[in-house]
């Protein structure tokens, strides 16, 4: 199921998690991860959230940046994960499994059973 538009404050919490998961894959440009999590059905991430938070990913250690020349075009800025934001996303991951099981479980009044 698609949705154009998820509540604001759904995609706060998620959207480190899933960036964090399209870099899974290799290093990859910012537009190609705003598409990726379009295609995955989480709506529109504007270059304003997404930029600020590779920004952030970065500086926590997660990610790496490499600029790369482009081909006819203006060079681009690819992010990669590194060994910590792998071990990062594993983790978050783990988690939101758990969290994803107590509220799926809540709402359907039901006891969670990891």
């Amino acid at each position: 199921m698609q949705h154009k538009q998820w509540p604001a404050e759904w995609m706060r919490g998620v959207l480190g998690l899933c960036v964090l998961k399209s870099l899974e894959p290799g290093p990859t440009y910012g537009y190609a991860i705003a598409s990726a999590l379009e295609s995955a059905g989480l709506g529109a991430v504007k270059g304003g959230t997404l930029y600020p938070l590779l920004t952030r990913l970065e500086s926590n250690g997660l990610v790496t940046t490499e600029w790369r020349a482009g081909e006819g075009g203006p060079g681009r800025k690819y992010f990669r994960l590194t060994p910590e934001g792998l071990a990062e996303l594993e983790r978050q991951q783990s988690q939101w499994r758990h969290f994803t099981g107590i509220v799926h479980a809540h709402l359907n009044a039901e006891e969670y059973q990891p």
